[in-house]
Formats: C-alpha cells, structure tokens, sequence
C-alpha cells in the first residue's frame, strides 16, 4: 500500500496538520530547514539508511517479541536489574508501525497531530509504562550512557522524551525512567568469517516532557510566519545551521559574484 506524503501546510488552514517525531527534532535543529520542509516540501539532503541498523533493530524486536509472547523478562532485562518485562498490548504493532500511524495525540491547542513510531514498550509491576529506544554503533569503547548534553546525543534524548509524551497523550501511565538498548559490534577479532560479535548495554534515561508543549506552539507560530532568516539551532542559538550556510554561500553568495562578473 502506499501511503501519501504529507502536504504542505497552508497558513491559516484548518486541517489537522501532521507533524512527526523527527520534524519537532528538525525545528529543533533549526527553524528554517524546518519551515523549508514543511511549507515549500524542500528537504535536507538525506544521508544513506543505515540497513545494518534497520537489520538489528528488526532483530531486536523479534527477540524481544519471543519474551513478549511467554509474559517473560529477557536476559538482558535480568542482567541490567531492570524492573520490568516486555509488554503485551493489543496496540504494540500500530505503536511501532510509524508510517500507517503509530503513537498519535493530537495536540488541540495547535490543531497539530503529532505521531510517532516506538522501537518497544515495556511495563512495571506497578504498571507504569517504559519507553525503550534500540541504538546501534560499532566503537571500540563500551558504551554505557549517553553522552553530556549539548551533543548529538540529545536528539536520542528527545526522541524518547516525545516517545512519552505520545503514551501520555493516548492516557497511559507511562515512567519517567527509559531505557536504551545500545549494542555495539566489536572490531577486535582474527577476522571477518562472516560474523560480527556485539556487546549489548542496558541503561536508563530519566526523561522530562515538558518542554514538548512550547515547543509545539512554537512550531505552530514558525508554520504561520515568514521564512527565519538563516538557521540557528534552537537549543544552541549562537551555532548557526550548517546546511542553510551552505545553501546561502551555494546559491545566494555565487548568484552576487555572477552578477559582479557582468
């Protein structure tokens, strides 16, 4: 089936307008690809999928799936003292299924509909709600938290943070506490011979949703304005973004030094 792409927004329109969980986080990292995207459909240069990733995560979720199933803890659930299970929910597919729908709240104030695909969900004994993030790299170091805020690691961190402010929104009970699942593939062998071993780490991340309310209203205010002058990150507005640098020095700076040359 195909699925159509989302239209551009018209200001003033009174349609729900769909947003995603990577569209906050692209205003996020600059208000103008943002309004670029999302007014004229013009998109950042994409880089190349990751298939090694999508192949782990497919793997992930098919094992987590087998525990789901037996109302059982995984191993790694056991190893890392998490206290909780993989949860079994009659909405689990469509909550990871971001394309057909996904996590979906509709944010009243705004009229956006904000959406939203989980790699998995886990649950308490007391029967809060755990919002689980699947990562992948290959370093030579363990990695076993996220790196100091003000990296790129906050994307992960918001990323889980809208992940539960979606649950929140279709009236879960949902923990402030997370947890990444981040293995990571070791170079350190005799050879190739057609495996990679990986080194598995389970950590959790308190996360805070508070801020995805402003946020969305001021995405909202940038849907109905003009285009922003050249991009700056919101959350570090003194670095300015470096495609729409790039965009302005590749077409408005080389179209002035034509026009010198005449």
């Amino acid at each position: 089936m195909a699925y159509e792409r989302n239209p551009a927004y018209r200001p003033g329109q009174t349609e729900q307008y769909k947003i995603s969980r990577s569209k906050i986080d692209l205003f996020m990292q600059c208000p103008r690809c943002f309004w670029l995207d999302a007014r004229l459909k013009i998109k950042r240069p994409s880089s190349p999928p990751f298939l090694i990733n999508s192949a782990i995560d497919t793997l992930l979720k098919t094992e987590f799936d087998s525990y789901r199933q037996k109302g059982e803890q995984h191993p790694w659930q056991i190893e890392f003292k998490v206290n909780a299970k993989p949860f079994a929910h009659e909405d689990m597919d469509r909550w990871r299924d971001a394309l057909r729908r996904g996590v979906q709240v509709l944010h009243k104030p705004t009229n956006l509909l904000i959406t939203g695909g989980v790699d998995d969900v886990w649950v308490t004994p007391k029967g809060e709600l755990v919002v689980v993030d699947y990562k992948s790299t290959a370093k030579n170091d363990e990695i076993e938290d996220l790196k100091p805020e003000g990296t790129w690691h906050d994307t992960y961190r918001r990323q889980m943070e809208v992940y539960q402010w979606l649950l929140r929104g279709e009236g879960h009970k949902v923990s402030d506490t997370g947890y990444f699942v981040y293995t990571n593939g070791i170079a350190k062998a005799d050879g190739f011979f057609n495996k990679v071993e990986f080194r598995t780490n389970v950590f959790p991340y308190r996360g805070s949703d508070k801020w995805v309310e402003p946020t969305l209203k001021k995405i909202k205010q940038c849907l109905e304005g003009d285009m922003p002058a050249v991009g700056h990150q919101v959350m570090k507005p003194e670095e300015p973004c470096e495609f729409c640098t790039y965009a302005k020095v590749r077409t408005e700076l080389t179209l002035d030094a034509l026009r010198v040359k005449k």
